[in-house]
């Protein structure tokens, strides 16, 4: 028996990094998994993958721009046409990060950044809860960001939309839990994907130089001494999907490696 068995969930930006993560650790606990991304050949690779070890009834990718309404629709459609006619969970992982120090941000960088981020949560939450509540209540797990807790130099726009998705998971939880839906958010430190760390998507990997470099410094930032890995960040997706967390609604949950540990976090 899987955790997940007889579920249908949504992962968006499951392409690749945690959303790929979380999206495989689902389907191995039994769940029904729509895999959308706008990394459309990276996405169906994933999904091709899943369906030759699970069977083609279990997953499908869907083309998923977050900031679209129009295919939130189609996606809802698609989940639907292909599990059954219900839809019990949804993970709003999808993410862009921009580097830039704020009075230097360009307005369509910032507005770009909200689109994906805050606004992609906000249209998941709209267009999945009520599909959520006619399948007799499930969940949704928002992803955050410590960043959205504390602040962070140079990624102003970044953390901005992170802490409205800690504030937008409050309010979703109040409001549906008398649908029998409940609403968290993960808010991790860094993390070793693509996103976090750009060097991953060299053709040819990483340089030693930049390994190092970025292992040195997460060795000094970090209390336990390293990035976390992005299936740790689907396990606590898990925890929060499951019936493990039936008593947990509206909180963020920072899984950092201890990095604000020193940190004051309202």
């Amino acid at each position: 028996m899987g955790k997940l068995d007889g579920r249908v969930v949504i992962v968006t930006g499951a392409a690749r990094g945690q959303g790929e993560q979380e999206a495989r650790l689902f389907a191995a606990e039994g769940a029904r998994v729509l895999l959308g991304d706008v990394l459309d050949d990276q996405g169906r690779a994933v999904a091709g993958e899943l369906a030759a070890d699970l069977g083609s009834d279990r997953v499908r990718y869907v083309h998923l721009d977050v900031g679209s309404e129009g295919d939130w629709t189609a996606a809802v459609a698609a989940a639907k046409d292909a599990f059954g006619g219900r839809i019990d969970g949804l993970v709003n992982n999808a993410g862009i990060l921009r580097f830039n120090e704020l009075t230097a941000t360009p307005l369509a960088e910032f507005q770009q950044i909200v689109q994906v981020n805050q606004i992609g949560a906000f249209l998941g939450i709209k267009h999945v809860a009520p599909e959520i509540a006619a399948a007799g209540g499930g969940t949704i797990v928002n992803t955050s960001s410590y960043t959205g807790l504390t602040g962070m130099a140079f990624v102003g726009a970044y953390a901005a939309t992170k802490a409205a998705v800690v504030g937008l998971t409050r309010v979703a939880a109040l409001e549906l839990a008398a649908r029998n839906i409940r609403v968290n958010a993960m808010c991790p430190g860094a993390v070793d994907t693509p996103m976090a760390n750009p060097a991953l998507l060299d053709p040819d990997g990483p340089s030693a130089e930049a390994t190092e470099a970025m292992a040195e410094l997460y060795k000094r930032v970090v209390p336990l001494g390293r990035a976390g890995r992005p299936e740790e960040v689907a396990r606590l997706a898990l925890f929060l999907t499951a019936e493990d967390s039936s008593y947990i609604t509206g909180q963020p949950f920072v899984i950092d490696g201890g990095w604000t540990a020193g940190v004051s976090v309202l």
